[in-house]
């Protein structure tokens, strides 16, 4: 067990690491990565997998880019690697901690629990004095796949508009879940239902809802359940999460998504295919995706169901009001920023923390390649940098704001972009937006839309119909439910049977 004194009162020791590869992985293993040394004081999970600073029993995470390690070698490790805090190698407090290993080698995605990937095997440690940790790397992350099921099909395309604007090959992925009397109804066409998940779900999250004995699949397989086909998109892009639109770092991801694979999936599963027919969900991350999608390509879809979306302005990103605000760590009394809160309003994380862990997490030292939240933020609603990164709007470091990224980010300000275009879009949003936000968001997200809310009720010419609903002492997604998102798609289409042709 953790020792129950805190970190700063204990005595501390110098550990070193000596980090070889196992002969298994030698063939796999490439000569060129980032090396992550995980010091977790949690003994229940595996370290690799804990990457936000949220449990009260902290993963310490250290890392450093190494090149030309040759695998027949070990690596020996000392000191100078980055940290998220508070203590380095050289003086780790006493404790028993689980220790791991990763070799970050894959180029193909942005996180690094990506596939071929190779890490070690979790090593409990306890450390009483000075000690060399002797670790070898054993193991691969292996391919993301589906499990069968006779109602789940994947989906995956080469985007011909992402490969050209990367100029290399950009895959597009997916996963569908047929309704029940899909295969007894062969002429039958269907309505769809995209979802988006929370920040960075994968497509094979599918199969949490229909593997056998699940609540949802017991009536998503029964008479009762609406004939809708789902599909689940996926969250991985070159920065994190693509969120599923254009950017100049990402590139064009919404063209990519309404032209290329919304057609295939589409057409290869029998949808009815026209705008009163198609719709949007999510959770988190996904609520604003969908929320956005929905403004963006008003036309297009014919309903977004938004739980919990991440800031949907920018006067109120989380705690930062962007466009007046001086630092994103430290507010005008220079307290810190918290970027997650309980449901009592007491701190859970705060901002310079949450980042630091992101800053260590990417290659180049700082979030903007992390792969994290902030990473996927900034990759999508900022210019891209002098370096070839996405252009930060704080400083990594010292959370300073540069204004001019601020104005930038106003493009992707869904309260400014309604109000600038309103009159344009606001008729074909009737009766097409629909959210709902805990009044206790855990990442403070409330604030943000109160003030769309506010902006829409005000609205004429038309006068918004939005429905928002605001609950008091809930929490980040609690109500979020698939089933209530497709009874609510159901009973919309029932009183639109125009739409349904």
């Amino acid at each position: 067990m953790v020792c129950s004194v805190g970190l700063n009162a204990q005595p501390t020791h110098k550990v070193s690491f000596r980090i070889t590869i196992s002969d298994s992985m030698q063939e796999k293993f490439r000569t060129d990565g980032r090396l992550f040394i995980f010091i977790s004081e949690n003994p229940y999970a595996e370290p690799r997998d804990q990457l936000w600073p949220i449990s009260q029993k902290k993963n310490h995470i250290f890392a450093g880019n190494f090149s030309d390690w040759k695998p027949d070698r070990p690596l020996e490790i000392e000191a100078g690697l980055m940290k998220t805090g508070p203590f380095d190698l050289v003086n780790v407090p006493e404790g028993t901690f689980a220790m791991q290993v990763l070799w970050d080698q894959d180029k193909e995605e942005s996180r690094i629990n990506a596939a071929g990937n190779l890490h070690s095997q979790v090593l409990p440690v306890n450390i009483t004095e000075d000690r060399i940790i002797e670790i070898r790397i054993d193991s691969e992350i292996p391919p993301r796949k589906l499990a069968d099921h006779e109602f789940v099909r994947p989906v995956e395309i080469q985007s011909d508009t992402l490969s050209a604007w990367w100029n290399r090959p950009v895959k597009l992925k997916a996963s569908v879940l047929l309704p029940g009397d899909y295969f007894d109804h062969p002429e039958k066409r269907y309505p769809v239902r995209y979802n988006i998940a929370g920040y960075g779900g994968r497509y094979d999250r599918v199969y949490r809802l229909a593997r056998k004995n699940s609540n949802f699949s017991s009536w998503w397989f029964s008479e009762e359940a609406p004939r809708i086909i789902n599909v689940f998109l996926d969250g991985e892009g070159p920065f994190g999460d693509p969120y599923q639109l254009d950017s100049e770092n990402n590139g064009p991801y919404g063209y990519a998504l309404i032209h290329e694979l919304i057609p295939h999936i589409e057409n290869s599963f029998r949808a009815i295919g026209t705008p009163g027919t198609r719709f949007v969900d999510g959770c988190s991350t996904g609520g604003w995706v969908s929320l956005a999608l929905q403004i963006f390509y008003p036309d297009f879809f014919n309903g977004a169901f938004a739980y919990s979306p991440d800031a949907v302005e920018f006067e109120n990103y989380q705690t930062i009001n962007i466009y007046k605000d001086q630092n994103a760590f430290y507010n005008e009394w220079g307290n810190p920023r918290p970027v997650a809160r309980d449901l009592t309003g007491d701190p859970m994380i705060m901002m310079k923390e949450f980042v630091q862990y992101e800053n260590v997490q990417g290659s180049s030292s700082t979030y903007l390649n992390s792969g994290g939240q902030m990473c996927a933020h900034t990759a999508l609603y900022s210019p891209k940098g002098k370096n070839g990164l996405p252009a930060p709007l704080f400083d990594p470091h010292t959370g300073e704001i540069d204004r001019d990224i601020a104005e930038h980010w106003k493009k992707y300000d869904l309260k400014i972009h309604l109000q600038e275009n309103w009159s344009e879009i606001g008729p074909s949003l009737q009766g097409k937006i629909w959210i709902w936000m805990g009044d206790m968001d855990h990442f403070i997200l409330n604030p943000a839309t109160r003030a769309l809310d506010e902006f829409l009720k005000h609205t004429t010419d038309p006068r918004s119909d939005a429905k928002i609903i605001f609950e008091p002492m809930q929490g980040h997604c609690s109500k979020f439910s698939h089933r209530q998102i497709l009874e609510m798609i159901a009973e919309k289409l029932k009183y639109e049977p125009n739409k349904v042709q």
